[in-house]
């Protein structure tokens, strides 16, 4: 069976987490003996890679630009697809998803992956927010099988179109944590273990990161700082006032990191706070929780489906219940939190996903 993905900006490498997404899960798939072929935009790629763990890979040209860029690549890959002769076409997110009916006229099978409401997302204006829906309608609507992350999403689904008949509930995953320690690294970045708080996340409004600045600079951090990890697609007023506010307070600025930088950060970070006000379901809070990090995170619906201990929440756009939780993390001694993580298996979601395969 081959298959063609598309809706990602690419991997491996790429930051993003339908990216982070989609490089744990493809290779999973290759090795159950489908031919996977994924379709990166060519302006996200710093390699020259043709294939990467078993995955064949595909570099078109795309305009770097935030309005447009998404449906451009998906025509192109989904021509692309049609020319490899796929069987089933992989669609990732709602942008893409409005060309579902396109890849179907064509005669591929189509699955949908809903990774989450994303018109919700601050950055868009008026005008997007209705194609994202549109794009919603289409793939929820046309595609031969939905997969949701979360039960939100499969409610939303229901409830908006009235979809019930081939949609998946297959949640997001991560991967065996690696347990690690990076002197010269921390020396680096001006840190100790135990004496940070991460932030981890794209530097755009909805993940409410100068809610966690402001939040800090009212506690007494007793020598803890503030770690964000991360950085943006597209530099626009708000990144460029995000991190000139975390300059200001003094706050480690690391980029986009993966590996043995992201690791050690994971492996010893007082806390990770997610203040997010839009998820679908977070792999960063993932990541962290397999980490064994104590979590602060915002109320929203994808967070409370983690199902963590009510003390670990506060309600979104909070300051005030935000720094108190810092405050008491700080106050407290140093801990690692043990967490139910076995519906988070990368393994056991491939499978899932190969059965959807399989049942076209």
């Amino acid at each position: 069976m081959k298959i063609v993905v598309t809706g990602t900006r690419g991997i491996p490498n790429i930051m993003g987490g339908v990216e982070t997404h989609c490089e744990e899960l493809f290779p999973r798939i290759a090795t159950r003996g489908l031919d996977v072929t994924l379709i990166r935009r060519q302006s996200y790629v710093h390699d020259s890679l043709v294939e990467w763990s078993g995955v064949k890979l595909i570099d078109i040209p795309t305009p770097k630009k935030k309005a447009f860029e998404a449906i451009i690549h998906t025509f192109r890959a989904i021509n692309t697809a049609k020319s490899l002769k796929a069987d089933v076409v992989h669609l990732h997110a709602i942008g893409p998803a409005l060309l579902v009916p396109y890849a179907r006229i064509l005669g591929m099978k189509v699955v949908f992956t809903h990774h989450g409401p994303d018109y919700d997302r601050d950055k868009w204006g008026s005008a997007a927010k209705n194609i994202l829906k549109l794009g919603e309608r289409m793939g929820c609507m046309f595609a031969n099988d939905v997969i949701v992350i979360s039960d939100v999403i499969r409610n939303l689904v229901e409830q908006k179109y009235g979809r019930r008949k081939n949609v998946h509930l297959i949640y997001n995953g991560v991967p065996e944590p690696h347990i690690c320690d990076y002197p010269e690294y921390f020396k680096e970045l001006g840190i100790e273990k135990e004496k940070f708080i991460l932030g981890m996340c794209r530097f755009v409004p909805e993940k409410n990161l100068h809610h966690l600045i402001e939040a800090c600079s009212r506690i007494d951090v007793q020598g803890c700082k503030l770690v964000l990890a991360g950085d943006t697609d597209f530099e626009d007023d708000y990144s460029r006032r995000l991190k000139e506010t975390a300059r200001s307070h003094g706050v480690i600025l690391t980029g986009f990191i993966k590996g043995r930088k992201l690791h050690s950060l994971l492996t010893n970070c007082r806390c990770f706070c997610l203040p997010s006000s839009h998820e679908g379901l977070p792999i960063a809070l993932l990541e962290a929780m397999s980490y064994g990090a104590p979590v602060v995170v915002s109320n929203i619906p994808a967070n409370l489906e983690v199902g963590l201990p009510a003390g670990y929440y506060f309600p979104c756009g909070d300051v005030d219940m935000l720094a108190g939780k810092l405050q008491e993390v700080v106050n407290a001694p140093a801990k690692r939190v043990k967490y139910e993580m076995d519906k988070y298996n990368w393994d056991t979601i491939a499978e899932q996903v190969v059965k959807v395969y399989e049942g076209l």
